[in-house]
């Protein structure tokens, strides 16, 4: 069976995954902090690692340098997920088999699918069309959802609720739930029994402080035949119940303005949360950032020289350090792209047909973000290596230096030495 370690602090992500994971026989340890989970890693040798960035930058590099030193866990490949990075934090942490990197809050259809990949091994997940928004305002939690019931957003849900209760300090929680848009049979009563028992799991919440908004009759029997639901009180009139969970020292009193004002609106969350109620799924492809898919950890890498030989050694050396190069004959075709790709390492020859080296040089100086250049060119007088170098290279080789020490600069000029030496 497959094994899989997490390290999170936050116990909430922390358990969903595992229960997830574990329903599709998939054997999980977990471990609170980056020092427990160094010895579960090194005991058991998981098929991969899933890593919550919670600490900061160095310490993450200074774990990563440790697994990689290890002959023994150096190969086992890692999903991380935490705060966005900078770009050139992508380019450091690239080299120590970082599979993606996905930034939180995260969406969770696309994480299984990461790590199903990785296993090769299927991980289900409920593609029913649902729509699930929850918000918190004074205090209440408000929960829409629509289309259908899914059961990873009905899983999700129960710690989400908690997340937002712990996150605004909630101590006696209100929860409103509208679903009113839905229309359900006796075919939906096992998502609609996990629904509510969801909602209720956080110990925090009482029954008697969650209302549903519903026209549907499956529901309100559902409900009403369930003596852990007895609390659970319903309406088809929202206005009808919101007096009773809104403070009572707001100074409003028109009905009206009050529910639009609780529905419509959200105070300020203390947290995001761990993972998106969206999935890729749910999002128009306009809408989707590219970050919702995960990062790809690898050192981008443009190489422009005339001779196909030594692009094709050079890539060669920079694969080595997880890096993916782009190969350009020419400094027009590489030019022609610089504006819409971005690359952390640009190798570049002097003397080719056209533009020259010098001209590329030139051309970079214009970007907002420009690539550590390393010059690598025969040729070799003194009024060219300074030309480069007053153009903004960061290194200027001669022809025909081992492609592997053009590497060992790149990793060098990017701050990488102490961590893959």
């Amino acid at each position: 069976m497959k094994q899989v370690l997490i390290i999170d602090e936050t116990p909430l992500f922390r358990d969903y995954v595992k229960d997830k994971l574990s329903t599709d026989k998939i054997v999980v340890e977990t471990a609170l902090n980056r020092y427990d989970g160094a010895k579960k890693m090194h005991s058991i040798l998981p098929d991969l690692l899933i890593l919550d960035a919670t600490f900061s930058f160095e310490e993450l590099l200074d774990f990563l340098v440790r697994k990689a030193a290890n002959p023994n866990t150096s190969k086992i490949p890692v999903i991380l997920s935490g705060p966005v990075l900078e770009h050139g934090q992508i380019a450091q942490l690239a080299p120590f088999r970082i599979v993606k990197y996905f930034n939180k809050p995260i969406k969770i259809d696309v994480f299984f699918d990461t790590i199903g990949q990785l296993l090769q091994t299927s991980i289900t997940i409920d593609t029913t069309p649902c729509i699930l928004e929850i918000h918190v305002n004074n205090n209440i939690i408000f929960i829409e959802i629509s289309q259908g019931l899914n059961r990873e957003k009905i899983t999700l849900l129960r710690y989400r609720i908690s997340e937002l209760i712990s996150a605004n300090k909630i101590t006696a929680p209100k929860i409103v739930l509208m679903m009113s848009a839905l229309s359900l049979s006796f075919v939906d009563g096992m998502n609609l029994e996990l629904l509510f028992k969801n909602i209720l799991a956080d110990p925090r919440v009482r029954d008697k402080n969650v209302k549903v908004l519903t026209f549907d009759k499956y529901t309100k029997q559902l409900l009403a035949g369930h003596a852990e639901f007895s609390g659970i009180e319903t309406s088809t009139d929202v206005s009808s119940f919101i007096r009773d969970v809104v403070p009572k020292t707001q100074d409003v009193y028109d009905t009206a303005e009050l529910t639009s004002i609780h529905l419509l609106s959200s105070t300020e969350e203390k947290d995001e949360g761990s993972v998106q109620m969206r999935f890729k799924s749910d999002i128009v492809q306009s809408d989707e950032s590219e970050l919702d898919a995960g990062v790809d950890m690898f050192i981008k890498v443009a190489i422009i020289d005339d001779d196909s030989i030594t692009r094709a050694v050079l890539k060669k050396a920079f694969s080595a350090i997880n890096a993916r190069s782009e190969l350009f004959e020419n400094s027009a075709d590489f030019l022609a792209v610089i504006k819409s790709k971005m690359y952390d390492v640009v190798v570049l020859d002097i003397l080719m047909p056209g533009l020259n080296g010098f001209d590329t040089l030139t051309a970079l100086k214009d970007l907002e973000h420009p690539p550590v250049v390393i010059v690598y060119s025969s040729v070799s007088n003194r009024e060219s290596v300074v030309q480069a170098l007053s153009l903004g290279a960061k290194s200027y080789l001669i022809k025909p230096l081992k492609p592997e020490a053009v590497v060992e600069k790149a990793q060098e000029l990017l701050g990488l030495s102490r961590n893959v030496g």
